[in-house]
């Protein structure tokens, strides 16, 4: 069995979904403290001028773990969001598909970033056609602190005996510590693919909204031929 990990992050690009689907668990870190400016509470769309953040402003204080963190509803991110989508998705060739479940989840009154997450990844990831089961950091007691001593505790409680590593992995994990433990570690070599988007030009890096609205449900596949073709 293999498992991989990872921060939940909001409408999470393709590269997050490769990782899900390539092993039989996927972890979600949300235990883990959250990071301002990065990925756990924004992400990119395309539009005319290239890409734009959508940001969900929240509340934070140093150090909360990113199940503390609650969403900041004074302002309207949500239908900004909902405006964004369907200005620069509206004439996607699958964004009749994508859109309304999408839409109707940002309609949702949500107040925890975590939550919000989970439920963007796993719509994204049955559109996608990524099953791989999701566990919870949080609903597992007594999990270490330290990075490496959290990762190998998740793999022994869940019975993994390999462990998925994004690719930057290499440069900060203890190996040693996995090979004594008798966990296998791999590292994700992602591909990304290069598709015909709604504005001219293309941009790599995007939510998977943009794969989705562009490519449909079924396209998928070509990550993992990509994925093949590297093996």
């Amino acid at each position: 069995m293999r498992l991989a990990a990872h921060q939940p992050q909001y409408l999470p690009w393709l590269g997050f979904f490769d990782k899900m689907d390539r092993v039989d668990l996927f972890a979600i870190l949300d235990t883990v403290q959250y990071k301002k400016n990065e990925w756990q509470n924004r992400n990119r769309i395309r539009t005319a001028d290239g890409w734009q953040w959508l940001t969900v402003p929240v509340h934070y204080r140093y150090p909360m773990s990113l199940r503390e963190v609650a969403i900041d509803d004074s302002s309207a991110w949500r239908r900004k969001h909902r405006e964004a989508l369907r200005t620069h998705y509206g004439r996607a060739p699958h964004a009749a598909t994508l859109l309304e479940p999408l839409l109707s989840l940002l309609e949702r009154p949500v107040e925890n970033l975590t939550d919000l997450n989970v439920q963007s990844i796993r719509l994204l990831a049955a559109r996608l056609g990524v099953s791989t089961p999701i566990v919870l950091a949080s609903s597992l007691e007594g999990l270490p602190d330290g990075a490496d001593a959290r990762l190998i505790a998740l793999c022994r409680r869940l019975g993994c005996d390999a462990y998925l590593a994004g690719a930057g992995g290499q440069d900060y994990m203890d190996l040693r510590a996995y090979r004594d433990a008798g966990i296998e570690v791999a590292f994700q070599a992602f591909r990304h693919p290069v598709y015909r988007q709604v504005y001219e030009g293309f941009e790599p890096g995007l939510s998977a909204v943009d794969f989705l609205a562009n490519c449909g449900s079924s396209s998928f596949g070509r990550v993992r031929e990509l994925r093949e073709a590297a093996a």
